[in-house]
């Protein structure tokens, strides 16, 4: 018998959330330096289990297709370099796709609005009778955007949800905060180098962990 690749939560606990701090590794390529991780580790997993919001009504309207149609190009993208399943079950992900407008984020400056945003969480779950140390991180990606400005905010969102929690001061790479005139549509060989490093360091998030009472 196979088992589930992507079992559902049968009970979780919120350990820590957004709590992740700079650690500099002198010796990491491309962008690995500004990488940031939590205390349990690089926040990845060998595999990841993927839910993606799907259209209100049985028929997706156009605004609802131009929006599943980017995330999807971007889900695909990074599924080429790395273990990605799609479920259609939010209990059984470990990162959520949202169709939503993020929150204005405060800064020192003032209010300030985004077309995607990504928030960590840490949980202890327990699946399929094993309890587990987990990321969950819910994407949101604006529904408001033009098809190209979708799939890029997209790609950026979801990297940083499989580990690339940081950014690059390169233009051309997809996790740069501001891209050049065209939108990055696809991982630059700086993102892949970068998320083969972070995908190869040491954690504890997929581990086996003592249940809490």
């Amino acid at each position: 018998m196979v088992s589930d690749p992507c079992p559902p939560v049968q009970e979780e606990r919120l350990l820590e959330g957004e709590a992740l701090r700079l650690a500099p590794a002198a010796a990491a390529p491309g962008y690995g330096r500004r990488l940031a991780r939590s205390d349990y580790g690089a926040p990845t997993l060998p595999q990841w289990c993927v839910w993606i919001q799907p259209a209100a009504a049985l028929q997706a309207d156009r605004w609802e297709r131009r929006w599943l149609d980017g995330v999807d190009a971007a889900l695909a993208s990074w599924s080429a370099l790395l273990p990605v399943i799609r479920v259609d079950d939010p209990k059984r992900a470990h990162v959520l796709v949202e169709r939503r407008r993020p929150p204005l984020r405060q800064l020192s400056s003032g209010w300030r609005a985004s077309n995607g945003r990504s928030l960590l969480q840490v949980l202890q779950v327990k699946r399929a009778g094993r309890s587990l140390l987990e990321p969950r991180v819910t994407v949101m990606v604006s529904p408001e955007l033009r098809a190209m400005a979708l799939r890029a905010t997209a790609l950026h969102e979801l990297g940083h949800a499989f580990g690339l929690w940081g950014h690059s001061d390169n233009p051309t790479d997809v996790m740069a905060p501001v891209q050049g005139a065209s939108p990055v549509l696809e991982p630059s060989a700086n993102d892949r180098l970068t998320l083969e490093w972070i995908r190869r360091q040491p954690t504890g998030f997929g581990q086996p962990v003592q249940s809490r009472s």
